[in-house]
């Protein structure tokens, strides 16, 4: 017949059952923070890449990096191809190297990233970051507006 548990060996494993829960939930932070930090570098990569070919003035890779809908965008303004419009549109060419970027904000598959002189937005795709929106300027109690965007 077994013995049933005394106070002290229950109490003794509440102890243990607390502190696995509590080293998962210390993992679950960690790993979901460094998953963020992932997502914010990407983000950041992918603006940079759009604000260079911006500066090269090498539209087929502006395009590359703008989000399916975004280059849809630009090839009806243009009635033409993106890589044939998007040179056109007049996107500000705000900084290429990681100092100019001010700050990355990422929200889910959604991320904002501020450069010196232009602010983009972007989407994650299977395919990696895309920017949905770019030369877009903040305006007080309004969304922003953007010289590139999807629709």
């Amino acid at each position: 017949m077994a013995t049933p548990p005394t106070r002290a060996m229950c109490t003794a494993r509440r102890w243990r059952w607390s502190a696995v829960a509590g080293t998962a939930a210390v993992l679950l932070v960690t790993v979901g923070c460094g998953a963020v930090e992932e997502r914010r570098s990407a983000a950041m990569a992918a603006a940079l890449d759009f604000e260079r070919a911006v500066r090269a003035e090498d539209a087929a890779t502006v395009c590359e990096v703008l989000a399916p809908g975004t280059r849809e965008e630009v090839a009806q303004s243009a009635r033409a191809d993106c890589a044939q419009g998007v040179l056109d549109e007049d996107v500000p060419s705000a900084g290429d190297r990681p100092g100019d970027v001010r700050s990355v904000d990422v929200h889910g598959r959604q991320a904002r990233v501020v450069l010196t002189a232009d602010t983009l937005f972007l989407s994650q795709f299977s395919s990696g970051w895309k920017v949905v929106a770019a030369g877009c300027t903040p305006r007080p109690q309004q969304p922003y507006r953007c010289t590139l965007k999807n629709g």
